[in-house]
């Protein structure tokens, strides 16, 4: 296969799966996500990278009790919500360090070994140790999973491509807040600087 997953040089990225988005306390909540099977190919895939030996990182969202880490902006919308009611100022995301919902979901078998990264903006590079964990493990390819696409999965991949990463977008792994937002990034705009690809396309990809 010509562009082959060479695990001694990918990293597995698994941008802000918590509990919080990925396993809420709302009942209803979590019946629609498991419903998506999100949750199912995410879990085949890290079961992939494990066994390939491919490390893991996980950038999670840690924000101070008190808000105080955030500084509000003017925007047409507030978080989360379609534009065309604004402007307004931004509110504080719901993550709050130290809760259960700033922990990675158990489904994706968080274990010592893996790279924990804490970050308090969008972009998982942005002040942060990541690309200093890439660089030491010589890796030069990531394959990122995730959400929210529009949000901080798009941050992070813009910013590994503007640092000389090889790029895999999972499509069928990834959340969005906006379906139209998630076609128009995987369809249109990932494609520019990435490979977008199904979890069962990666696992094929993976080097043996």
């Amino acid at each position: 296969m010509e562009f082959p997953i060479v695990p001694n040089r990918t990293g597995m990225v698994f941008f802000d799966t918590l509990k919080i988005y990925l396993d809420p306390e709302d009942s209803a909540e979590r019946a629609a996500l498991v419903q998506t099977g999100v949750l199912k190919r995410m879990v085949r895939l890290n079961q992939a990278v494990r066994a390939a030996g491919i490390p893991v990182f996980f950038p999670m969202a840690d924000h101070r009790q008190d808000g105080k880490d955030f500084a509000p902006h003017v925007a047409d919308a507030p978080f989360h919500n379609p534009p065309g009611q604004g402007p307004w100022k931004t509110i504080p995301p719901p993550v709050r360090g130290g809760t259960r919902g700033a922990e990675v979901i158990d489904e994706l078998t968080p274990n010592p070994d893996d790279y924990f990264i804490k970050k308090h903006r969008w972009s998982s590079f942005f002040q942060t140790h990541l690309e200093l964990s890439l660089r030491t493990a010589s890796i030069d390819t990531l394959i990122l999973s995730g959400g929210a696409v529009e949000v901080g999965v798009a941050s992070t991949a813009y910013a590994a491509r503007d640092r000389d990463f090889n790029l895999i977008i999972a499509r069928d792994a990834c959340t969005a807040c906006f379906e139209a937002a998630n076609a128009a990034f995987m369809d249109l705009v990932f494609p520019a600087f990435a490979r977008v690809m199904t979890v069962e396309q990666i696992i094929a990809a993976i080097a043996k």
